[in-house]
């Protein structure tokens, strides 16, 4: 775990240069919030020519959700049909992306509810076998970016700990996390971090790490 200013980066990976596309997955419900302005700030830091997509998951349902009468029957169909698009929309960019950063604010040490929903989902796209999602997911490379509200970077653990395995589990690589406290008015406790935060996909402050 090394210091970037006052925010924390754990686990960096060195890459090759190739032609790079960053999915940011913005996993909190407060648009505009502390981790997604810490994510954005990162972002600057990207090259020019790297594609980058963001992708709120607070739309993302499960499929085959129902209402709870008769009234609501045609919204339900209507929701449903609305997550099966987004849902749709979400696998298209994970596959179609050589880097996926979850942004999530750490809650109860993990990532947000909309967070798990959406890993949730890369189980039940394992399970098609013409999606070859596993095979698909192969080599690239999987980020994480967090702010907490209290406590310190070391109870983030669980968080980062869980997607470094999943990376490992997929054959993916782990890029690394980007972490730092936020106020509770969901501003960033430091606003001199957004100077570093634009450092952390910069190669020039990776460590060859494997995972």
């Amino acid at each position: 775990m090394t210091e970037v200013g006052r925010a924390t980066v754990v686990g960096r990976v060195l890459d090759e240069p190739r032609a790079r596309s960053f999915a940011f997955m913005l996993g909190s419900p407060r648009v505009g919030g502390a981790t997604e302005l810490l994510a954005r700030r990162a972002a600057e830091g990207l090259p020019a020519e790297a594609e980058r997509s963001w992708l709120r998951l607070s739309g993302l349902h499960h499929s085959g959700v129902e209402g709870s009468g008769p009234s609501s029957a045609a919204l339900a169909k209507d929701d449903r049909l609305d997550g099966e698009r987004h849902e749709r929309l979400l696998l298209d960019a994970t596959l179609e992306h050589t880097d996926i950063v979850v942004v999530s604010p750490l809650y109860w040490y993990s990532v947000s509810a909309q967070t798990k929903l959406y890993l949730d989902h890369w189980a039940a796209w394992m399970s098609h076998a013409d999606l070859d999602f596993r095979g698909r997911m192969r080599g690239k490379t999987l980020w994480a970016v967090s702010t907490f509200a209290r406590g310190q970077a070391d109870d983030a653990e669980p968080l980062v700990g869980m997607l470094r395995r999943t990376a490992r589990y997929l054959d993916m690589r782990w890029g690394g996390a980007l972490l730092h406290q936020a106020r509770s008015t969901g501003e960033l406790a430091d606003q001199e971090v957004a100077h570093h935060a634009a450092a952390f996909f910069s190669p020039a402050h990776a460590e060859l790490r494997s995972h």
